[in-house]
């Protein structure tokens, strides 16, 4: 009996450019789909957007985009150069998972050593006091400052709030981390009374928009859709900040030293060690301690009781 054989058709795949669209489309946090989006664009740029996904598996395009990384964030510090290879690596894992990519085009390219990080200096409550009722302050910036000072929120997160995502009633947020999960956020007095001129009757959009129209094609969901108005960016957000304290005690001051002065303030309160996991969204205390100061007594604390601050 004669014996057929037959072979299997390998599917083209997607195209690189679609294939990009794809991977972003299925991230949910918008600054994070954001960030991600400037490695794999510049890797479209490079190949061509029509180069046919699964090519990036063979040998010849591997060794391409080595040396194309090299060129392009060779001279970066080691924490740009790692999250652009973060990117690419998310990407590549989601793409293996569809089974659209059978090889690893990225194993040429190897993490850098994480360089040691001096810890934000620790502002003081007077300071940070003096600052938010700063008279002539934008109304924006005095409401974001304080809502990160209050929820001690990575700053990304609070400015991936879309309005219909506050819960202005119980004065909290659910937000989504750099990893995916979702943690509350809550802000006190200061902030809610704040916040209803921010939002002028806003219904939907993002939270905290830029002063004029966006002048580039963004998403709908990064958009005012009343105004036109775009959502701030982190980078935008930080120049404001730092303009404002560059004449400052220690200035110019970064948006994360508000979140490290507020968590080192409510431990200093004796607020539940729970409650401070909870609220700066870290899944471990010993992740918790590393990035703040004073909390060796944190550590001691856990996992007994805590102590019975506010928060």
């Amino acid at each position: 009996m004669n014996s057929a054989h037959h072979l299997a058709i390998v599917p083209a795949g997607p195209h690189l450019a679609d294939a990009v669209d794809a991977f972003l489309a299925q991230v949910r946090n918008t600054n994070t789909a954001r960030s991600y989006g400037v490695a794999l664009r510049a890797l479209v740029a490079e190949l061509g957007s029509t180069t046919p996904l699964a090519v990036l598996a063979e040998e010849p395009t591997a060794e391409r985009i080595a040396g194309w990384f090299v060129r392009r964030w060779g001279g970066a510090a080691n924490a740009t150069a790692n999250a652009r290879l973060d990117a690419l690596r998310s990407a590549v894992a989601w793409w293996q998972a569809q089974c659209w990519l059978a090889g690893n085009p990225l194993h040429r390219i190897h993490r850098r050593p994480r360089t040691q990080r001096r810890r934000p200096r620790v502002l003081d409550r007077s300071e940070i006091e003096s600052l938010l009722t700063r008279p002539h302050l934008p109304l924006r910036e005095r409401v974001l400052w304080r809502m990160l000072y209050e929820t001690a929120a990575r700053v990304d997160e609070v400015l991936g709030l879309d309005v219909p995502e506050l819960d202005l009633r119980n004065r909290q947020a659910l937000v989504r981390g750099r990893d995916g999960a979702t943690h509350v956020i809550g802000w006190q007095t200061a902030t809610a009374r704040l916040l209803p001129g921010l939002l002028a009757g806003r219904r939907a959009g993002p939270v905290f928009l830029t002063d004029r129209r966006a002048r580039v094609s963004l998403p709908s969901a990064d958009l005012d859709l009343r105004t036109g108005r775009a959502r701030l960016s982190y980078r935008r957000a930080a120049e404001c900040f730092e303009q404002a304290t560059r004449r400052l005690p220690g200035g110019p001051w970064t948006l994360c030293q508000l979140r490290h002065s507020a968590l080192t303030h409510a431990a200093e309160d004796s607020a539940a060690t729970a409650a401070l996991l909870t609220c700066s969204g870290h899944v471990s205390v010993a992740s918790l301690a590393r990035r703040t100061r004073g909390f060796a007594e944190v550590r001691a604390r856990w996992p007994g009781r805590g102590g019975t601050g506010g928060w």
